[in-house]
């Protein structure tokens, strides 16, 4: 049986079952006109902007519900410092970073629990940065309808909506810490700052690698964006700017693939001699950002030792209050006394050693050498304690894109912001082997010591020249025998036998003796042996092409050079007799 305030119902009735089918249907559709009307109305107010909607942190509802700054100046000035500072690092990262280094908190409010509205602090974290760039609140717009909920199943996923698939924008409808125009740039950098974002690949952010036009160079052949590639070559990073196509065309070959050290030299001195006559702007410039820099994170310090000051008199007025006999709710308060102004000293102690450290930046003598580095700007270009960040931050104040083309050589079209063009034509770098390919020059001095030194002596002799392999290496006996294979050098074996010397055997045969009797007479001095390798071993002269050895000065005759062998031959004769 089924109950309601109309009456009892028996479902194995059709009457009833009816009744109750009727009865269902119409509150079903009255559920769904209830909700359309609600949401229709919802709709409508929003158009007007008059619907009221949760506000991020930095902005709150006054009396009469319009939508103000925060009146908490800490709040306001920690936003503007954010946003000033991703427009001065032009990445969510390198924000915050900053405001990690300099110690800076960021603000937000509890969305939930028993504490929910409440004001905290603590370290700004990548979501967070992200999620306040991606607000148009904060530009003073009034937004409804950037999401839409996607069902499936039971879940709901919301899936964010392009701008202009937005049910209602108004821009400037109330106070905001950013201009429309600024907020949209902000967008559209955070766009350009994904890397892997379609076919067309945007200008990513200057980053840590020491590849100068990261994000910048265009490919000359299709006109898609260079991606970028490091190699390790001699222990450095190398980088080479590649064109590949994506998505369905991924195996395809790419289109060119360019060494990037010979572009990114080419480039750099372009660029010392386009900015020598703004040198001293340059100067002023890093001047007053270090010195807007110190003030923001100053100002954000000092408020923040202002509001531990006021939350730990706050505690002591509560603690002072209490009547001293409830220890109960006297010790809690005495404890939360001691815990705010341990947060005050703690925020006095980081004020004063920043404060220290600024003082140490910004005076005369670092300002001075601000100066120096700044009018000598190839040094300071070249100095190895110049990030490659800067150095590409540099880049991007002049030049817009740079298109690659590589054919027979490299041909860089530079595009600068004021939209002047500079072309660029670069020699085609050596290939692998030809950069270690040894000189044409060592290769004769090879061919020539190959007449009176062994291998081994040639490498030494080389090496006390100065002379290096084409791998920047010195020479030894190893280097010099594979060059003497790959352009085949004629050997000093070769030669020798090529001038009529007689090996070991040939030596001992001509004179009768054995082989060790001709090592013994050459160990003595008696015979003179052209050594060809590096084992010692030697060729000879014919004996009747012999030179006389020198001793003292004095020319020996046949017998006494070759005593046995004259006495051998004079036997030889007798016996013929």
């Amino acid at each position: 049986m089924i109950l309601d305030e109309d009456g009892l119902y028996d479902p194995s009735h059709f009457n009833d079952r009816l009744l109750l089918g009727l009865k269902g249907t119409m509150s079903e559709a009255e559920l769904h006109v209830l909700r359309a009307r609600l949401q229709g109305g919802m709709a409508n107010k929003a158009r007007r902007g008059e619907l009221k909607l949760p506000l991020p942190v930095g902005l709150v509802y006054d009396a009469r519900d319009h939508v103000v700054l925060d009146p908490d100046q800490q709040v306001q000035n920690s936003l503007r410092t954010f946003f000033q500072a991703f427009q001065r690092t032009g990445t969510a990262s390198a924000t915050v970073k900053f405001f990690t280094e300099e110690g800076l908190l960021f603000p937000r409010r509890l969305r939930r629990g028993v504490r929910k509205g409440e004001l905290v602090w603590g370290p700004l974290g990548h979501n967070r940065a992200l999620q306040a760039l991606h607000n148009p609140r904060y530009s003073g717009a009034y937004v409804w309808g950037r999401y839409h909920v996607d069902k499936i199943g039971r879940q709901k996923l919301p899936r964010r909506l392009p701008q202009d698939k937005w049910e209602v924008l108004i821009p400037d409808a109330h106070a905001g810490y950013i201009s429309w125009q600024q907020y949209q740039r902000n967008v559209q950098r955070l766009r350009e700052n994904a890397q892997c974002n379609g076919d067309d690949r945007r200008k990513s952010p200057p980053a840590e690698g020491p590849a100068l036009l990261q994000g910048l160079v265009v490919c000359g052949d299709c006109g898609r964006r260079m991606t970028l590639r490091y190699h390790t070559r001699s222990g450095r990073l190398t980088p080479t700017y590649l064109c590949q196509h994506e998505g369905i065309e991924r195996a395809q070959p790419i289109c060119q693939s360019i060494p990037g050290h010979v572009v990114d030299e080419a480039i750099s001195r372009l660029v010392l001699g386009v900015m020598k006559p703004v040198t001293l702007e340059l100067t002023l410039a890093v001047q007053q950002e270090l010195q807007q820099r110190l003030e923001e994170a100053d100002q954000l310090r000092q408020q923040r030792v202002a509001r531990a000051r006021y939350e730990a008199d706050l505690a002591q007025q509560r603690f002072m209050q209490v009547d001293p006999k409830n220890r109960l709710v006297a010790d809690a308060l005495e404890a939360e006394w001691n815990d705010r102004l341990r947060t005050l000293s703690e925020a006095q102690d980081q004020y004063e050693r920043q404060s220290q450290a600024d003082r140490v930046l910004s005076d005369e003598e670092s300002r001075g050498r601000i100066l120096a580095l700044a009018k000598d700007l190839p040094r300071l270009w070249n100095d190895p304690n110049t990030p490659d960040r800067e150095r590409k931050r540099m880049i991007r104040l002049l030049i817009e894109d740079v298109t690659l083309k590589k054919d027979d050589n490299i041909t860089a079209n530079v595009r600068f912001k004021g939209g002047a063009h500079r072309t660029l034509a670069l020699p085609r770098p050596l290939s692998a082997w030809e950069a270690r390919k040894t000189d044409a020059e060592v290769i004769a001095e090879i061919d020539r010591l190959l007449n009176d030194y062994t291998v081994g002596q040639i490498a030494s002799l080389l090496n006390e020249k100065g002379f290096r392999s084409g791998e920047k290496r010195s020479f030894t006996s190893t280097i010099v025998a594979r060059l003497c294979r790959t352009y085949q050098l004629k050997s000093r074996h070769d030669r020798l036998r090529d001038a009529g010397k007689l090996t070991l055997a040939e030596m001992a045969e001509q004179l009768h003796v054995s082989t060790t009797t001709i090592k013994i007479w050459r160990r003595h001095g008696l015979l003179l042996g052209h050594v060809y390798n590096d084992k010692n071993e030697c060729l000879f002269d014919p004996p009747d092409q012999a030179a006389p050895v020198k001793s003292q000065g004095q020319k020996l005759s046949e017998r006494q050079r070759f005593p046995k062998v004259v006495s051998h031959r004079t036997n030889e004769v007798q016996h013929a007799t």
